[in-house]
């Protein structure tokens, strides 16, 4: 039966059991969870391999290159409660830096001040010189390795043929990792909830793991991204507001963010302009194009920017935001050598995948 560890009230926690000896361990994912679960892995003696079906770890810390500067198409921000998360960011100082917006303004439909600002007492928090750094630094020793395998999708997790007491896993992708991976003690799924519960269906003996995963909801979100090279002219500083960072109560828009004032940042006028989920749940399945038209004529509704972007785009993240959380650090199940961790396990902060992934290394380790 899997084990559950808590940080909410419900039964009383299990006895910890003690370490596990050396492990072979897969583990599929290379967000903030997989890598913060991985690294933590690695350093108690245990043999690691991570799969990644993007060309990159970051998960949804990610960046979005473009010809006038980055984006950070996923998370904004983070935020630092956990002295543990603390220490980690202490150990590559160079990698985040605080971003002064920690006075939100809250926008309606029109761009006007709805209700007074959000003061946040707490620091915010960015990757330098963009989101993703944090994560792809803490995944650079086990990449130089040869223990991150990247553009790497895990399509079926099955008993090992040679060693039914072991695992292999079967993988798709364009490089030189695709086929099958055995011999594995332990496989460890860092996914959005909905892709995990659905890798572990076809197994039998993962049934609890895939309901706790299936317990949860999350929402999507649509992401447009805007660049105005024209503001850089002589004299010309900004375009629009000389607000930073907003929440928005416009039917489609739930957060705009100026790129160009975060640290590290190329100065070029750059804007990420992230939807409610409600609108992105109702628009989930529509073109990016008709997607992009709706985001770029909200975004001139609430800015006041009429200016043509250089450059635009928009990005999907299809389990963006956990609306449900398992409301635990991590599911393990340790007769059958398999265990789940991920933000949508306590919440949707950076920190909450960050602590999960921790908590399930630390019950192997």
């Amino acid at each position: 039966m899997a084990s559950r560890s808590r940080n909410t009230p419900g039964p009383r926690k299990k006895a910890a059991s003690a370490p596990l000896p050396r492990q072979r361990i897969a583990v599929i994912g290379a967000g903030m969870a997989g890598i913060s679960c991985a690294r933590t892995l690695v350093q108690a003696g245990h043999d690691v391999t991570v799969f990644e079906k993007s060309q990159g770890a970051s998960g949804r810390m990610a960046s979005t290159e473009s010809p006038f500067g980055s984006f950070d198409s996923g998370a904004q921000y983070f935020t630092v409660r956990d002295p543990r998360f603390q220490q980690a960011l202490a150990t590559t100082p160079q990698a985040a830096r605080p971003w002064s917006a920690n006075a939100v303004r809250v926008l309606d439909e029109h761009g006007q001040l709805s209700s007074p600002s959000l003061a946040h007492p707490e620091a915010h928090w960015v990757g330098a010189p963009a989101m993703n750094r944090l994560v792809r630094g803490w995944a650079a020793p086990l990449q130089a390795a040869g223990r991150l395998h990247l553009n790497t999708l895990v399509s079926a997790i099955e008993r090992d043929s040679l060693n039914p007491e072991r695992w292999q896993l079967r993988c798709e992708g364009s490089g030189p990792s695709q086929g099958v991976h055995a011999g594995f003690d332990t496989v460890l799924l860092a996914l959005p909830a909905p892709q995990a519960a659905a890798l572990l269906a076809p197994l039998s003996v993962a049934a609890e793991l895939a309901t706790a995963a299936q317990q949860t909801r999350t929402a999507p979100c649509w992401t447009l991204m805007l660049a105005f090279p024209q503001a850089e002219q002589p004299g010309l500083i900004t375009l629009g507001p000389q607000w930073n960072v907003a929440r928005s109560t416009h039917h489609r828009i739930a957060w705009l963010a100026r790129e160009s004032s975060k640290p590290g940042r190329s100065q070029v006028e750059r804007w990420t302009v992230q939807a409610s989920d409600v609108w992105s749940t109702e628009h989930l399945n529509d073109d990016p194009a008709r997607v992009q038209a709706k985001l770029l004529r909200a975004f001139v509704d609430v800015t006041g920017i009429r200016a043509e972007p250089a450059h635009q785009e928009v990005k999907l993240w299809r389990y963006a935001k956990t609306l449900q959380p398992l409301g635990q650090t991590h599911v393990w199940d340790p007769a059958n050598g398999l265990g789940l961790c991920g933000d949508w396990c306590l919440g949707h902060r950076v920190e909450d995948a960050f602590v999960s992934g921790l908590s399930l290394a630390l019950t192997l380790a």
